[in-house]
């Protein structure tokens, strides 16, 4: 055995960071993967959703014959160059494939699709995840679902599917210490080497026990009640602190997987102050340390003012009948778009700030369709749709005045809507006409869809851009455009084919393709030179 400790190491422990410890360990390196929690990251408590085409036997069952060329068409609007085309074109020949692998080690998917638009399917496992079907996408290629879910009980599907990979690397012989925080890379010469943290690895079982679910629990309120999820998480950290000692690790290549830097103020602050009061989604893992590390180390970065947030309109589907508009009264852009391009315009042409209007048909049917279209915490979030956060009045003034909208660009927005379907011409904002509904009927409807902070109606959302990479190798790569040797990164860490638009299930899929991609190639570089001295672990940490 050689002086290096491993062949890879990783840093992060979820989706990219657990395929990038199975691509490595079937290419027989020896593999050690650290997590600063127990693992799963934001993919843990994401839908498990994969973004995965090109003609998959899941779609073959639904009817679809997709085909990787197809696949491309429509996500090259979405990319818009931010990966070249060599690395979206592999991305999309390879997507059947991965998905494949994905169940080879132990992830379940079926064709169940969805028959309606929704922006998760509670019952379903196969849906149109994106804006395949929405203008100007539809213009470029053949709409397909693509949105494949880990099949779960309830809402459990990316825990389940996290899992699955997890034992997977297990299996294989990767060796995983979750509670691992990393302080700093071993960088001898320009080159990485290795990492030196602070893990809490033996004894103190009933602490570690105690300290697991205490994370767990902190982890999963964050997503909805940050301050109470934060605080429970800290008094986490203050038993780990008692315990964990300073180590070092060394390896001729390191991947970091680490996500991206949601939950950091003043790094989104810094980069896209548009987005600084959205949810975070993820967990506190997301705090930009994986790009902090690989900036140290000498990395450059791309796209950081890049984030999705989510105000989706559906379900219940019907909800997008309705049109969206500015305080100005002018039509936002098309409804039935995805969620979070939908916010994206809102972002970028409105400061923000939206309102959702429908009348009293519109409203009825979407409340029918509660119960069979939502479940879990989109059950929850409906349910204050319709009871606390809506308002009403009997003219459209009156419910303009009520929302803060000009009155006479609400007025002449509605009667050009009215007025394309009652001709049967085409929406002034080119939405379908499947979900076009002719606002008529009082009492009218109206939600604030704005992007500010709620407990009840929040908007989640996290960050895109990161480190740069090699598309071919995904190692880091310097503001010049030259490698760092010895470093790589993966997921949300790195930019990636998600980095300009989020549709769901990308972000997993790039996990996916990102995390197996890096860690082939760093299980090939492990014929550098090792470096002298073994793992060395003393000390209480500080």
């Amino acid at each position: 055995m050689s002086a290096n400790d491993f062949d890879v190491i990783i840093v992060g422990f979820g989706a990219a960071g657990a395929c990038a410890a199975i691509a490595a360990a079937e290419s027989g390196a020896r593999v050690l993967a650290v997590d600063r929690a127990m693992g799963g990251g934001a993919s843990a408590v994401s839908g498990g959703v994969i973004y995965a085409g090109g003609g998959t036997p899941h779609q073959k069952a639904a009817g679809y014959d997709d085909t990787p060329e197809n696949m491309y068409n429509y996500l090259k609007q979405e990319v818009q160059g931010v990966v070249s085309d060599d690395t979206l074109r592999r991305f999309c020949e390879e997507s059947a494939d991965q998905l494949a692998w994905l169940e080879e080690h132990g992830a379940r998917f079926e064709g169940s699709l969805c028959p309606y638009k929704t922006a998760y399917p509670p019952k379903h496992y196969l849906y149109f995840s994106g804006n395949e079907k929405a203008y100007p996408y539809r213009l470029h290629a053949d709409p397909a679902p693509r949105g494949h879910r880990q099949i779960a009980s309830g809402t459990k599907s990316g825990r389940d599917l996290w899992r699955s990979l997890r034992d997977a690397a297990v299996r294989l012989g990767v060796t995983y210490l979750p509670r691992t925080v990393v302080d700093d890379l071993v960088v001898i010469d320009g080159r990485v080497h290795g990492i030196r943290c602070r893990t809490w690895t033996q004894g103190h079982r009933m602490e570690q026990a105690v300290h697991g679910r205490v994370s767990a629990v902190g982890a999963k309120l964050t997503n909805w009640f940050p301050p109470g999820g934060l605080a429970i998480s800290e008094w986490g950290d203050r038993i780990w602190r008692r315990r964990a000692q300073s180590c070092t690790y060394t390896a001729p290549s390191v991947i970091l997987a680490a996500g991206g830097f949601a939950f950091n103020e003043d790094m989104l602050h810094q980069h896209a102050p548009a987005y600084r009061q959205i949810r975070p989604l993820g967990t506190r893992g997301d705090d930009g340390a994986g790009i902090t590390l690989g900036t140290a180390a000498g990395g450059g970065t791309d796209l950081l003012d890049r984030v999705t947030a989510w105000r989706f309109l559906s379900p219940p589907s019907a909800m997008i009948e309705g049109i969206t508009v500015g305080a100005n009264g002018e039509r936002i852009i098309n409804e039935d778009l995805y969620g979070a391009t939908h916010t994206e315009a809102m972002v970028r042409k409105f400061s923000g700030t939206g309102f959702l209007v429908l009348d009293a048909d519109i409203w009825r049917r979407a409340r029918g369709q509660f119960w069979g279209q939502t479940e879990s915490i989109l059950r929850l979030q409906t349910a204050t749709m319709f009871t606390i956060n809506y308002r009403k009045a009997r003219t459209l003034d009156g419910l303009a005045a009520k929302l803060g909208i000009a009155p006479a660009g609400l007025a002449a927005t509605v009667a050009a809507y009215n007025e394309a379907i009652a001709t049967k011409s085409t929406d002034p904002a080119n939405k379908a006409a499947e979900y076009c509904a002719p606002i008529l009927r009082a009492p009218f409807y109206g939600l604030d869809i704005s992007v500010k902070p709620s407990l009840t109606f929040p908007v989640p959302g996290l960050t895109l851009g990161g480190l740069k990479v090699d598309g071919a190798t995904g190692q880091v790569l310097t503001d010049q455009g030259g490698g760092v040797p010895g470093l790589y990164a993966a997921g949300r860490t790195a930019v990636g084919i998600c980095s300009n638009s989020y549709v769901s299930g990308l972000a997993l899929a790039d996990c996916v393709f990102s995390g197996k991609r890096a860690g082939e190639h760093a299980a090939a570089a492990t014929q550098e030179p090792p470096i002298s001295g073994n793992s060395q672990c003393s000390g209480s940490a500080p």
